[in-house]
């Protein structure tokens, strides 16, 4: 019986907890010592040159030398953070780690203002700046095609014209004022979203072409005329349903799962930052991409360290 509940049960993959991060970065030091491993776990080279024969600077911890790319006969001196969004930063990295580490345990985000609350920064300015370069590390550099069941579906981002002051409604209908996102997922795999600046057929098939196989097994999309002819124009296996008549799944064909995914982002915008400006919000979608496509990583956090 134990054994029937316990197959049953929703599959979670533990993340640290805050007593095990309080552990983990008791103090400076050890935060410096974990980005080190994280950022070159098979030993110190150049950021600039990938130079492996570097030397430990002797007056300074946590510095290395490289004759390699110096200037005439001065070696390039770098740390362990060069190179890295915590550069050119007054804040230390165990507050760095601290904000990291709540934004990846927030399932829908947490906003600047409860970041300023929590470490005690000088201004929400700071906080806002640093949550920003967290979520511009976030970004994949190594991202692969979407294969298998592909779903894409477009949504959009914008507040509604009749919750708008008098003085600043714009009397558009429709979604003409609101920033479309589009966005591809591999059931049971990966997500991949962007904002684009048309929702038109060209623009949508450029997405495709980029981010599905042509290996797919299926891309599945509603009948928004901007897929058509994804079968002929990128000769992929091409099937829809259609909203506007009642239709939300045949079968395999259905876009709920991206759905789904539109639905957090939404929460989250509402719920937790209110509002999200055209020109960051790429930046969000690199957060819940992140959070997503990680779900079942084990160790987040060294990961997006990793990638910092």
């Amino acid at each position: 019986m134990n054994a029937k509940v316990e197959a049953g049960e929703p599959k979670i993959t533990r993340q640290m907890t805050m007593p095990q991060f309080d552990r983990l970065f008791p103090n400076e030091e050890a935060c410096r010592a974990y980005l080190r491993d994280r950022r070159w776990p098979n030993g110190v080279h150049c950021p600039r040159c990938g130079n492996e024969k570097v030397y430990a600077g002797k007056a300074r911890p946590w510095t290395w030398e490289c004759k390699k790319c110096g200037a005439g006969k001065s070696a390039y001196r770098f740390s362990v953070i060069a190179g890295t969004i915590f550069e050119n930063t007054n804040y230390p990295l165990l507050v760095w780690f601290k904000v990291l580490y709540l934004m990846l345990t927030s399932k829908k985000g947490i906003s600047a203002l409860q970041i300023h609350r929590m470490i005690g920064s000088g201004s929400y300015r700071t906080a806002w700046f640093m949550c920003h370069r967290l979520r511009a590390g976030m970004a994949d550099p190594d991202f692969r095609q979407l294969m298998g069941i592909v779903e894409i579906d477009e949504t959009y981002f914008g507040g509604k014209d009749s919750n708008r002051h008098w003085d600043k409604k714009r009397h558009i209908r429709g979604t003409g004022d609101k920033t479309p996102v589009i966005g591809a997922i591999s059931r049971k795999g990966n997500v991949v979203c962007q904002m684009i600046e048309h929702a038109d057929m060209p623009t949508m098939h450029s997405f495709v072409a980029k981010m599905v196989s042509p290996k797919v097994e299926l891309v599945a999309t509603d009948e928004h005329s901007g897929y058509q002819y994804l079968d002929r124009w990128a000769k992929l296996p091409h099937q829809t349903v259609n909203h506007r008549q009642g239709e939300y799944a045949r079968g395999v064909i259905h876009t709920n799962s991206m759905e789904s995914l539109w639905s957090l982002l939404k929460r989250g915008v509402a719920g937790t930052y209110h509002n999200v400006s055209k020109k960051y919000l790429p930046l969000y979608l690199n957060e819940f991409q992140f959070r997503f496509n990680n779900r079942n990583e084990r160790d987040i956090f060294g990961k997006a360290v990793a990638g910092c």
